[in-house]
């Protein structure tokens, strides 16, 4: 409950509400058998007047509660709500400011659930905790004492009542914490399932793969039913239970109040209220129970907010460094980096200087570490050891603001959010002009087809970009990497899904439009690289080569052998 303390300060008027209203509520309710008693009484006497009297006094005092009803769900519902918009929006900023490895770790299908089940659960918690923890103690001794204050004699049933109750409930809800532990668990991989599923819809369909999808999710849906059968199936046989049990002290209360009814004649007119006194005793305890439950499953989703509002990112800013403009020179010093849990190191010492401006091709086989090295770069992931730097500065030593502003990465998997064109170009540039987003459009050659459009950059992107093809998906990617005019550009292949001439207009357009900016080009193809100053060649996570492409040619076994599979495949025009 610590990490809900902030958020609940923020609404202590609307809490001292909701407490006012419970108490008033549970007065109210615990009052009205001793008005029905003092009717029966009136009844019993034929004394109209006060049967009329206390009559009133019973009707207003159900309104009263009504009334305090209301406003203890109006305002527990409030602090409920206030308190889980702002806890989901710092969740989500948390989220925001956590690196690849973070992402990994809890899952993005986790984090989703985390974000919108869990944070569910933490609202009914609050709204529990505030319309009952109070109510129901208050209920419960109320109760207890008004009833042996009615029947003394017959104190004992209500002790025995309380006894098999508690010992039917402790044994029901010894089990329950688990099983919602485990729903959640499931709630998560079914969760990841749908959207792995959704995602990767066209996969399935080429290789077939409905019906095994299909069977895959349903596996996981039937153990969710399980869970959730199991514990309808307690909560079913809670409630006759306690109605039978509440039934039998029933009975015996009328039993032994009819047998001493000569010589306790005042017993006649309690006994309806005493009845009510048990009833509410019971009602207290299913409450409470109910209660612990739902609070318990709150309290396992709290926990789980909380662990992801406690993981540190790994990677951290220097927030006090203050903003400063960077050369675009880069340096890596014997820099080594290996994925959390992974047996060996993607990269190893790898040791290497490129000038400011300059054009850098990355190449390698596949699984050499090239995406790897860029990330460095743009700092999703610190060195394990070594350090980088840009403009001469440690990243650890720079503001989040300042890298940002000095490196833009595009990845291979173009991803464009759903909006307009200009929406997503301006995530690169904030305040982006209408001449800025014709520039970029026109330097990444996206400028052809979005002019096309008679809202041009105004034009919609649909969920998942579904209404572009791949290359114009890359274009648009390459205009946002491009309009805030970075001073270190990464393309991890983000020309793959280009024509040549395509390609090498992109290129053409940013040698002449960005002659400062020094760009890193990882490439498959050693002709998209060909005119770099400087190509690193990797090899298993190792540096093995650098040079220009003349050079390499003469010096790189590893460069040779690529170049010439390149050549094989493309008739000798590599």
């Amino acid at each position: 409950m610590e990490i809900l303390k902030p958020y609940l300060k923020n609404n202590y008027l609307s809490i001292i509400g909701a407490i006012i209203s419970v108490i008033i509520l549970a007065g109210s309710t615990l009052w009205q058998p001793k008005l029905l008693q003092t009717i029966m009484k009136a009844i019993i006497a034929n004394n109209r007047n006060e049967v009329y009297d206390y009559g009133v006094q019973l009707i207003v005092l159900a309104v009263i509660g009504i009334i305090a009803g209301i406003a203890s769900t109006f305002f527990s519902a409030k602090v409920a709500q206030s308190v889980t918009t702002d806890l989901r929006a710092d969740l989500y900023t948390k989220i925001q400011g956590f690196s690849f490895g973070n992402i990994e770790k809890f899952s993005a299908g986790s984090l989703v659930v985390r974000l919108i089940n869990d944070m569910n659960q933490i609202l009914n918690l609050v709204m529990t905790i505030l319309t009952q923890l109070l109510r129901i103690p208050l209920l419960f001794i109320g109760a207890f004492i008004l009833g042996i204050i009615t029947i003394p004699r017959l104190w004992w049933i209500e002790i025995l009542m309380i006894v098999l109750i508690l010992a039917l409930t402790g044994s029901v809800f010894s089990h329950m914490g688990d099983l919602f532990a485990r729903f959640q668990k499931w709630l998560d991989r079914m969760n990841t399932v749908a959207k792995e599923s959704m995602q990767g819809i066209r996969v399935i369909k080429s290789f077939n793969q409905e019906e095994n999808e299909t069977k895959k999710f349903a596996a996981t849906a039937d153990e969710l039913k399980n869970l959730n059968l199991t514990i309808g199936y307690l909560f079913s046989l809670l409630i006759p239970a306690f109605m039978l049990i509440s039934n039998i002290m029933i009975l015996l209360s009328v039993y032994f109040i009819g047998a001493k009814i000569i010589s306790h004649p005042n017993d006649l007119a309690a006994i309806a209220s005493f009845i009510s006194y048990l009833m509410q005793l019971m009602f207290a305890i299913i409450i409470g129970a109910m209660t612990m439950t739902m609070a318990s499953r709150g309290m396992i989703s709290l926990k789980r907010v909380k662990e992801v509002m406690e993981t540190k990112p790994d990677v951290e800013f220097n927030d006090n460094a203050g903003e400063n403009i960077l050369a675009s020179n880069v340096e890596f010093e014997n820099v080594s980096f290996a994925y959390p849990n992974a047996s060996e190191d993607s990269l190893k010492d790898i040791s290497f200087k490129v000038k400011e401006g300059s054009f850098v091709g990355i190449v390698g086989s596949t699984g050499s570490g090239k995406t790897t090295l860029a990330q460095l770069i743009a700092r999703l992931y610190d060195p394990t050891r070594g350090n980088v730097k840009i403009g001469g500065k440690k990243l650890q030593s720079i503001t989040a603001a300042t890298l940002r502003a000095t490196v833009s990465f595009v990845l291979q998997k173009a991803v464009l959010f759903s909006g307009t064109i200009e929406d997503n170009l301006k995530q690169g540039k904030s305040d982006a002009t209408n001449e800025e987003m014709e520039w970029a459009l026109d330097v990444a050659q996206a400028k052809e087809f979005v002019d096309k459009y008679e809202d041009g950059v105004k034009h919609r992107v649909e969920e998942r970009s579904a209404n572009f093809s791949g290359g114009q998906k890359q274009r648009l990617s390459i205009a946002r990497g491009i309009i805030g005019k970075p001073k270190i550009l990464i393309l991890d292949d983000s020309t793959s899904a280009l024509d040549a001439k395509s390609e090498k207009l992109v290129q053409q357009g940013l040698e002449s439009e960005m002659k400062m900016t020094t760009v890193f080009m990882i490439a498959e193809k050693i002709s998209s690289v060909i005119k770099a100053d400087t190509i690193l060649v990797l090899d298993n996570g190792e540096l093995v080569g650098m040079g220009t492409h003349k050079e390499l040619l003469e010096s790189s076994p590893i460069y040779q052998e690529i170049y010439a599979a390149q050549l094989s495949r493309t008739g000798g025009q590599a």
